[in-house]
């Protein structure tokens, strides 16, 4: 090559480029591969793509949710897993991921929610009610003040 350029082969643990063209189902795997090797805000990039070669598709929402959750992104997690529950409100393992990232987010109600509704649908889910008993008790609801009459 020229100048001394150098064109370098990929390692053989790391993918080829991906071509234009691939398959959102291709992307999952790719994702999951990633997500598998630990490199979890690559495996978002990849799902993202995915996401829109077939959006609203509950098995990429899944998977890119878990990415983001796994990344530290837990606004976009929170997101992810809002939109998977959007296509299927049953989705035990969506409220369960939903209420971890708004605990993350520090949305203790909004977690505890979503953490009772993965227990409910999934009541045999040790994890789910592990992650329930660690957000501690609800708060009492405040007491109400003296009211004026109007």
């Amino acid at each position: 090559m020229a100048g001394g350029e150098r064109q370098e082969r990929p390692q053989e643990d790391e993918p080829a480029e991906p071509a234009e063209h691939e398959s959102a189902y291709s992307l999952l795997r790719r994702g999951h591969e990633l997500m598998r090797r630990g490199h979890h805000a690559q495996a978002a990039i990849v799902l993202e793509r995915a996401s829109m070669a077939q959006p609203g598709k509950g098995s990429i929402l899944e998977a890119l949710g878990r990415a983001y959750y796994n990344s530290g992104q837990h606004e976009r997690s929170r997101a992810a897993f809002e939109s998977l529950l959007e296509v299927d409100p049953s989705a035990h393992y969506a409220h369960f991921a939903l209420g971890q990232s708004f605990k993350q987010l520090g949305q203790r109600r909004e977690a505890r929610t979503h953490l009772r509704l993965a227990v409910a649908l999934s009541p045999s889910s040790r994890l789910y009610r592990e992650a329930l008993e660690r957000l501690g008790p609800s708060p009492e609801p405040p007491e109400p003040g003296p009211s004026t009459p109007g």
